[in-house]
This record gives C-alpha cells, structure tokens and sequence, in this order.
C-alpha cells in the first residue's frame, strides 16, 4: 500500500499540471495536420479545444483520447460572421487560452492559371487566405484577455517561393499567406500577442496520404510538435531559444519530443478525411478541412495517374521524382532561358 501512494500522488499531480496549463486551440483538428498538432498537444500534457466543421469527425476524435483533456467544438471560419460566432462560443467555455495553432486549407484542384477564368484563382483565395484572417481578427484578442501574452500559429505549405507547377493559384495563396502572417505580427504586437507562420516547404505525411507520401515528408505529429515548440517558447518562462521572426521555417524550430514518437503514425482510428471538401462544395472554407500542406501537390495526385513516371527501382513515388524535375528545371531556368522558353508546357505535370 505504500509502494502504490507516492504513484497515485505522482498521477494526481500530473492531472493538475495539466489542468492548470491553459489550452490550445487547433482549428481544422480533423483534418490530417491538424490531427498531428492534436496529438502533440495532448501527448505534451496540453488541454486540447479540437474546432472543426464536421461533427461525426470531431466525435471520432474525441473517441480516440478518452481519458484526455479534449474539447470538441463544431464551428467555422469561413468568413467575419463565422469567426465572430467561434469567438462566442470559446468564450463561453470560460477556459484560459494562450494557444492557436490553425491548421486550415481549401482543396487541391491542379490545373495552369492560364487555364482557368480569374474567378478560379479568386476561389482559391477565399479558401486558403481569407478564412485566416476571419479567424486571426476573432480570435487574437481572446489570447490577449486577462493580460495574457499568447502564440498564434499559422501552418504554411510549400510554393511561397517558387510557382509549383501545376498549382501555381496554391504558390500565389501561399506566398499571400506568409504576407499575411508578417503584417498580424506586426499588428498583434499591440496587444501582446505573438503571430508566427511555420513554414514547411514540403507536403506532409499524413494517414492520408501515406500511400503516396515521400519518406523525406515530415509527419503531421512532428509539424505538430514543432507548432508547440513556438507556443511554449512565449509561454514557459527562461525559453528564449525559439524565433521570434513572423516566418520561421520547420527546419530551424527545435522541440523535445515527448511521450508520442516523433516518427509514429498519426493514426486516431478515423479513416477517412472527414473534412475534405466534395467537388461539389470546394468553394466553402471550414476549419476542419486542416491538411493544410497534406493537400499540396504532390500528396493530392492519385497513385495510378503517375505509375507510367515510375522508376524500375521504385525507391520514391513517381511523383516526388517528377516535382524534383520541376523544381531542377526551375533552379536552372535563370541561366537557359532562351533554351527552356519553348519547353514550358512540359514542366507542368
């Protein structure tokens, strides 16, 4: 009996530290990345607020984590008056937030601008970019409440950089995005609120996409993992080793990894993603559809369209091998422009 009550007294204080930890809030917490930032958050001890759109999903979720400090919440952020009504109900919880991770993205239609009328490109803004800023201007201030100093986390995929063949309308979002993501740092400094974009330049492994992933793709648990690691460098005191830069890339933002492997499969018993758009309805942004960079190029193209790219050996999909034909072609194009002007048409896949 007294071997067993310093083990209960360990396990009880473990809740209250975890209880007394304010909680982050993971928008699109059903889709693929945002899955892993789920997982990560529990797995350090973090009270969990798990936003997305789809119901059954966010019960499936909360299925998985049990005995875990999760709260479910349906809810959008689409536009001004669904990221007003998110507020609301947060709010109402009456919990302490200095967290906001937002793990969401539109879908993943490839096609060349040229190709498509203007209000293409228009849509893809309405997916990728604007829900952000609805959600940043409702939510930023609850981080601020109480005198609260809190991190707002944006998750920002690949292309920003360098237009991504086929997907040139996500390079134009993406880019916006991380404009966007410098001008609220700039601006929530007002009210002692810390904006950062974690920038991945790669598509991410999730259940999702396993099947088609590159080894080389990070897991969604680890983009999780290293979405923490900005939070808690303004939350734990003596931490001054993380960026304090608007855009941090993924690979210069260190972490510990905690109980959850950083390599381990981001599996929580949903299989399906539950928050992907139909066809019919890609032009309505919900927190939930969260695969904000598992949605990229690479990761959308299905298997049996690119099986005629694939080498004999097979060590990567045919599509990371045809993205790293297109990214060589575009690192050389500044020295041959007269030579690849009129091969344009083949860089897109």
């Amino acid at each position: 009996m007294n071997a067993t009550a310093p083990k209960a007294s360990a396990q009880n204080a473990g809740q209250n530290r975890r209880i007394a930890r304010a909680a982050v809030v993971v928008l699109g917490a059903t889709g693929g990345v945002g899955r892993g930032v789920v997982k990560a958050a529990l797995a350090s001890g973090r009270p969990v607020i798990a936003v997305a759109r789809d119901k059954s999903g966010l019960q499936c979720l909360r299925g998985s984590f049990p005995d875990a400090d999760l709260t479910i919440v349906p809810g959008s952020v689409s536009n001004d008056g669904d990221g007003e009504r998110l507020a609301r109900t947060l709010s109402k919880l009456g919990r302490p937030i200095d967290g906001v991770v937002a793990a969401v993205c539109g879908s993943a239609a490839r096609g060349r601008l040229l190709d498509h009328p203007a209000a293409f490109l228009r849509q893809t803004l309405d997916e990728d970019l604007l829900p952000h800023l609805a959600a940043a201007r409702h939510l930023l201030p609850l981080l601020a409440q109480g005198g609260r100093t809190g991190t707002y986390v944006l998750i920002g995929g690949p292309g920003a950089d360098r237009p991504w063949a086929g997907y040139g309308h996500r390079s134009i979002a993406t880019a916006a995005l991380r404009m966007l993501a410098r001008v609220l740092h700039e601006e929530a400094r007002t009210i002692g609120v810390r904006v950062q974009l974690l920038a991945i330049d790669s598509p991410v492994c999730t259940e999702l996409n396993r099947a088609n992933a590159c080894e080389q793709w990070p897991s969604a648990l680890s983009v999780g993992q290293r979405a923490l690691a900005l939070i808690n460098a303004l939350t734990e005191a003596g931490d001054g080793l993380q960026p304090a830069e608007a855009v941090v890339p993924y690979s210069k933002v260190g972490f510990w990894p905690s109980s959850a492997d950083d390599t381990a499969d981001d599996d929580f018993g949903v299989t399906t993603d539950v928050d992907s758009p139909s066809p019919a309805s890609t032009n309505q942004q919900e927190p939930g559809n969260g695969d904000a960079i598992a949605s990229s190029p690479a990761c959308g193209a299905a298997k049996s369209q690119a099986m005629h790219d694939a080498p004999a050996v097979g060590l990567l999909p045919s599509r990371c091998l045809q993205d790293a034909r297109t990214l060589l072609r575009n690192l050389i194009a500044p020295n041959h422009n007269a030579t690849h002007n009129n091969n344009n048409q083949e860089d897109s896949p």
